[in-house]
């Protein structure tokens, strides 16, 4: 059974979209807040959240590993284990938010930012 399988698709093929989610997660961690659209948000957002928790609950050496596999960049990677991991110690979820923005002036699309909290 599918219980709670859900996943969004983006309107992509599977690869696509995996790239699109690890850049958009690596724009996330390096700039700290990135402009887009409300259904590409939700689709980072929990992937954002796993690799804090993972750099601050994981041994250095696993979790630049398990980091690595989703974050294209190095420098976020390190921003991840030695900038967000002291910013987030005493913080036990809910690193990310998501503010509306308004619509897109050429298709009407309800854009958002999402940002660490």
């Amino acid at each position: 059974m599918r219980h709670q399988k859900k996943q969004l698709k983006l309107n992509m093929q599977r690869d696509e979209r995996a790239a699109l989610i690890r850049n958009m997660a690596t724009s996330v961690i390096l700039f700290e807040k990135v402009k887009t659209t409300v259904a590409r948000a939700k689709a980072v957002r929990p992937v954002v959240e796993d690799l804090i928790t993972k750099a601050k609950t994981k041994d250095t050496r696993e979790a630049i590993r398990q980091i690595s596999q989703i974050v294209f960049d190095e420098k976020a990677s390190r921003k991840l284990l030695e900038v967000l991991k002291e910013r987030y110690k005493d913080r036990e979820g809910g690193y990310t938010r998501v503010v509306k923005m308004g619509r897109r002036a050429g298709d009407a699309a309800e854009v958002v930012q999402i940002q660490l909290v």
